[in-house]
C-alpha cells in the first residue's frame, strides 16, 4: 500500500512539473521585454516584432540597411538605431531556425513550422495581405500576447489539422 502511495505521489509531482513547465514555455515563448524606443520606431509602420524571431546577425543586417527596409525608408536617428539594435541583439533568437537569407521572419524555419496549419492561399487574402501581418490573426500581439489562445482567424477561414 505504501508503495502505491509513493508512486501516486511521484506521478502527481511529475505531472505538476511537466504541466507547469509547458504552461511556462507557452506563456514565455514570445515574451517581449519592454523597450519604448523599439516599440515606437518599429511599431510606427508594423507590429514591433519580438526580437527572438531573428538572430543577432540577422537583426544587425536588418538595422544596417534601414534606408531600404523591405521597400521602405525606415531611416532613423543614429543613436536610436544603435540603441534599438543593442536591444534586438540582446534578446535575439539563436540557431538556424531563427535566420533566413531574405531576413524575413516569415522565411525562417521557426515561422514555417509554427504556421504549417495555415493554408498558403490565406496569406494572399485581402484581410491578411501577407505573412508579415501578424495582427490579422494574432489579435493581441500588440499587447505582447502571441499565444495560440489569442488567434482569431478572419471570418470563414480555419486552420488545417496536422
Amino acid at each position: 500500500m505504501k508503495a502505491n502511495k509513493t508512486l501516486v505521489t511521484w506521478f502527481t509531482a511529475l505531472g505538476f512539473v511537466v504541466g507547469s513547465t509547458l504552461a511556462h514555455a507557452e506563456r514565455e515563448g514570445l515574451s517581449v521585454p519592454q523597450n519604448p524606443k523599439w516599440k515606437e520606431e518599429c511599431g510606427s509602420c508594423h507590429i514591433a516584432y519580438p526580437p527572438q524571431l531573428l538572430t543577432a546577425d540577422s537583426w544587425e543586417q536588418v538595422m544596417g540597411n534601414l534606408g531600404k527596409h523591405f521597400g521602405a525608408n525606415a531611416s532613423m536617428d543614429a543613436k536610436d538605431a544603435s540603441d534599438i539594435l543593442d536591444y534586438l541583439k540582446r534578446h535575439a533568437g539563436s540557431g538556424d531556425r531563427h535566420s533566413a537569407a531574405s531576413l524575413r521572419i516569415s522565411d525562417t524555419q521557426w515561422f514555417k513550422r509554427e504556421h504549417r496549419e495555415v493554408p498558403r492561399n490565406y496569406w494572399a487574402d485581402k484581410r491578411i495581405k501577407s505573412a508579415s501581418n501578424c495582427t490579422a490573426c494574432h489579435v493581441n500581439a500588440a499587447r505582447g500576447d502571441w499565444s495560440e489562445h489569442g488567434i482569431r482567424m478572419p471570418s470563414g477561414m480555419r486552420m488545417e489539422d496536422d
